[in-house]
């Protein structure tokens, strides 16, 4: 029978995070697993963005310092992820919208973020591919901007190797043995691993891992799908990462084309995986709206993959209080890759029994069950 100390199931951002940060601190025998491929579940799917403009003080907080921690990636933990820190560009064409972000934006300057409200014509310069009709304002923080997931999980994979963690693939978990309200072991497809701490980040699959525990992690699988265009000419070589709030339709600069995406109101709720195109007539009457001129390009590519929404879309991070040493990370409700180095020191500290790095006590999945959560509103 196999031996860990810490058991971790999933291996996207939050998973290689976690490991690295936990073999980091000096903890021993640091096994992950994987099903599939590192990162290939929402992680490898995700737009790349990654910004600290939120209106909750928390994912405000995880987001700059992610940030700070993806700016010095290529030293800790070492590796390049094509860091563009080209800003983030909410456009708002509603007045209540507006008078949120002033308040959020307020919110986001007191805790250190150089986010600030601008005018059209500003947004405009910042954004040029984009039509001004109908907007009030704009807000733009000039720290934010996009990377390369599947860098960012190399990279953190790596430095846990190297740090002694063992992160094994194509390894399903198939249950969890408990006795006296403690983790005694890990039941896999290849054999059992004896352990007394496991640490789900299995993303949009988390809620099946807590249920082996009879913890709930109230996780709903959403899709999201994204294009990628052919080249653009001309395309101005530092460009905002765009979104128009309204509508939720948003584009970065991704190689010689544009990356873009928007959420589909209309879709259900289930591991939907596959391309389809009935999303597309909703995304061509926000490009027709906000950015005319992109009817016109071509497309390259494009994918889908899944968000984890809770119904507060803010994460759940914390430890089972009736499984000892249970403990999660999931739940981000699609702002998880850029959550994912702040994270990895919050379990890691958690797991130490030490005061995180940032409080994270109002995460617990428990808060359903109480008055205390609060909806994040900068979700697209």
């Amino acid at each position: 029978m196999d031996t860990a100390r810490v058991v971790i199931v999933g291996g996207g951002v939050m998973g290689v995070s976690i490991a690295f940060h936990l073999a980091e601190a000096g903890v021993r025998d640091v096994l992950l697993l994987e099903r599939a491929e590192l990162g290939s579940g929402s992680t490898c799917k995700a737009a790349g963005g990654v910004r600290a403009q939120f209106s909750d003080e928390i994912n405000i907080a995880l987001g700059a310092r992610s940030l700070a921690a993806f700016a010095r990636f290529a030293e800790r933990p070492g590796q390049q992820i094509d860091l563009h820190r080209d800003g983030y560009l909410f456009l708002l064409s509603r007045p209540e919208d507006v008078a949120a972000f002033e308040r959020n934006v307020a919110l986001q300057n007191s805790l250190g973020v150089p986010s600030r409200m601008i005018d059209v014509a500003e947004a405009r310069r910042l954004s040029p591919l984009i039509d001004t009709d109908g907007l009030l304002a704009a807000a733009f923080s000039p720290e934010d901007g996009h990377c390369t997931p599947e860098s960012v999980v190399l990279g953190y994979a790596t430095a846990a190797r190297r740090l002694g963690a063992r992160l094994r693939t194509h390894v399903t978990v198939t249950g969890i043995e408990t006795a006296g309200g403690e983790v005694r072991a890990v039941h896999t497809d290849q054999g059992p691993i004896t352990t007394d701490t496991v640490i789900c980040t299995a993303g949009a699959w988390s809620r099946e891992v807590g249920a082996m525990v009879s913890v709930d992690l109230p996780v709903t699988p959403l899709r999201r799908q994204i294009l990628v265009t052919e080249p653009i000419s001309d395309l101005p070589p530092e460009l905002a990462f765009t979104i128009d709030f309204a509508s939720t339709f948003y584009f970065h600069r991704e190689g010689r084309g544009l990356l873009m995406g928007m959420s589909d109101p209309d879709q259900e709720p289930g591991f939907h995986l596959h391309r389809d195109d009935a999303w597309l007539p909703g995304l061509a009457e926000a490009m027709r709206r906000r950015a005319p001129g992109l009817l016109d390009v071509g497309v390259a590519s494009g994918w889908a993959g899944l968000y984890e929404v809770t119904p507060d879309h803010n994460a759940l991070i914390g430890e089972a209080a009736s499984v000892g040493r249970f403990l999660y990370a999931t739940g981000f409700s699609g702002h998880g890759f850029l959550q994912g180095p702040a994270v990895g020191e919050v379990v890691r500290d958690l797991y130490l029994q030490r005061t995180p790095v940032i409080d994270v006590a109002s995460l617990s999945a428990q808060r359903f069950g109480s008055d205390e959560h609060r909806p994040e509103l900068n979700c697209v």
